[in-house]
């Protein structure tokens, strides 16, 4: 359930910051299930671990559209069972990760109840810094302006 703190910031002058903040918290305790982990391989590979106990493969979709992946789950009970204590959660899930430019999702698999999604940052070639020649100057001879005029 979300609170509405529109109404009370109005009327709370000086007050709008804990409005805000109490808006966070609420907004960061429904954003916190599933958990997940970001790691950098190193400059331009980066790995996303989402835990995703009890989901299969096929109860999972993964999208990727301009620059936002969409990780959705939707549990399916096929069978009724009379549970004496349930601790898994069997809620369906939706969480979205909003990629930087150039990164690229290359592959996802599950291992050991997390979901693996690996990520890739492509700078396209028209992208990258090029050495631009000066007239009377050969390119091979030109220095880095940062270290030639310090």
């Amino acid at each position: 359930m979300r609170y509405d703190w529109t109404p009370l910031g109005r009327s709370a002058i000086g007050f709008d910051r804990l409005f805000d903040v109490l808006d966070e918290v609420q907004r960061t305790a429904e954003e916190s299930y599933p958990p997940y982990n970001i790691v950098r391989l190193d400059e331009n590979r980066f790995q996303i671990s989402v835990a995703l106990a009890g989901f299969t493969p096929d109860e999972v979709a993964l999208t990727a559209e301009q620059n936002v992946l969409t990780l959705e789950g939707r549990k399916s009970e096929k069978e009724e069972k009379t549970y004496l204590h349930r601790g898994i959660s069997a809620r369906n899930v939706k969480r979205q990760f909003t990629l930087a430019e150039h990164v690229e999702v290359k592959g996802a698999r599950f291992e050991n109840g997390l979901l693996i999604v690996d990520l890739q940052r492509e700078i396209p070639e028209a992208m990258k810094p090029r050495r631009i020649a000066i007239d009377g100057i050969a390119a091979s001879n030109v220095t880095q302006i940062g270290s030639r005029f310090a």
